[in-house]
């Protein structure tokens, strides 16, 4: 699980709720004490429970049941559900919901991008890549890894991958070997990964031996010619496609030999419909 500090998921909450819940106060209701509860409406992997727990936990509220990330809701099944204050409860409706449905539609579109891979290739992977949407980085690697998904790169301190911008810079740009051998003495640690644009690209890296080298926006017909050479020119090295990778092209890549694939679909995925029901509670518990 990934750690949030308490004051990231109270900035979650001070999106919505930094001057309250006016319906609520012009009403009188606040003093009150209620129920709510989350439910997903059409099921699937589900995400962003423990996040909503700590947020909800900051307005005072006491939690009675919850799913965990990486379970999968049947249709109608409740997530998570509350009770306490109702100024409280409608505090955080709106700002739970949101981060519910935000992760659950990521979490939901990785689970069934591995369903699809591992149908045919149990042993496939696919990795979520740090183009998340501005804000939600956090939310996005807990949604891909309760879903079975990894992280390709965290961030750019985090490896080593070496990009055409990259090479442009070098005396010799197309000295792929004279390029990985450098990134291997400076960091002897890490393992290399470039990126190849071209199947001609593509066969110069193999030769330079890098550790992992992924083939951006290749056709099934050009990753599956550069698969067969590989064991040739680099045994050791892993192949990755990445450029395009979605739920709907995923399938016509799966007959190239490749089993890792690079992806930043599932963060544009549409949110999950997750209902939210509140109602008096009489007895205050």
């Amino acid at each position: 699980m990934i750690f949030f500090s308490q004051a990231q998921t109270d900035a979650y909450l001070l999106e919505d709720i930094h001057g309250g819940d006016l319906t609520t106060r012009a009403l009188g209701i606040g003093d009150t004490h209620g129920r709510m509860a989350f439910y997903h409406r059409n099921g699937g992997c589900v995400s962003g429970i423990a996040v909503a727990r700590q947020m909800l936990d900051s307005l005072g509220l006491n939690i009675h049941c919850q799913m965990q990330d990486g379970e999968t809701a049947a249709p109608g099944q409740t997530l998570l559900c509350v009770s306490g204050n109702t100024a409280a409860l409608h505090q955080g409706w709106k700002a739970v919901q949101n981060v519910l449905e935000w992760s659950c539609g990521v979490s939901q579109y990785m689970a069934a991008m591995l369903a699809l891979l591992r149908e045919k290739h149990p042993e496939g992977h696919i990795a979520c890549t740090r183009k998340a949407i501005p804000g939600t980085r956090m939310l996005a690697t807990q949604a891909v890894l309760a879903a079975g998904g990894i992280i390709h790169r965290g961030g750019s301190a985090e490896t080593l991958l070496l990009f055409a911008n990259h090479r442009r810079f070098l005396d010799n740009p197309d000295d792929w070997h004279s390029a990985v051998s450098l990134l291997r003495r400076q960091a002897p640690e890490k393992k290399i990964v470039v990126e190849a644009d071209t199947p001609e690209e593509a066969r110069l890296a193999l030769r330079a031996r890098p550790d992992v080298l992924q083939l951006d926006k290749f056709t099934p017909l050009q990753a599956a010619e550069i698969a067969a050479l590989a064991p040739s020119l680099a045994p050791d090295c892993t192949l990755a496609l990445t450029g395009g990778i979605t739920l709907a092209t995923l399938a016509g890549f799966l007959d190239c030999g490749i089993r890792l694939f690079i992806t930043s679909a599932p963060y544009y995925a549409p949110p999950a419909d997750i209902k939210v029901s509140l109602s008096p509670d009489a007895y205050g518990i």
